[in-house]
């Protein structure tokens, strides 16, 4: 496969990076402690997860 002839500017390598953005993780309040936890998991704090006991906090 042939490589390319010219090198692109570093301006023009931005441009098409400009929608490579890191996002922000989405997170929600534990409804058993009120801490913040990450969407559809197990919360850090208290050990619940879908009103249920996953792990006891040690």
């Amino acid at each position: 496969m042939p490589n390319p002839t010219r090198k692109f500017s570093a301006s023009r390598r931005d441009k098409r990076r400009t929608h490579y953005k890191a996002s922000v993780l989405q997170t929600s309040i534990c409804p058993h402690c009120g801490a913040r936890k990450l969407a559809h998991s197990m919360c850090p704090e208290c050990g619940y997860y879908n009103g249920r006991l996953i792990t006891e906090k040690l």
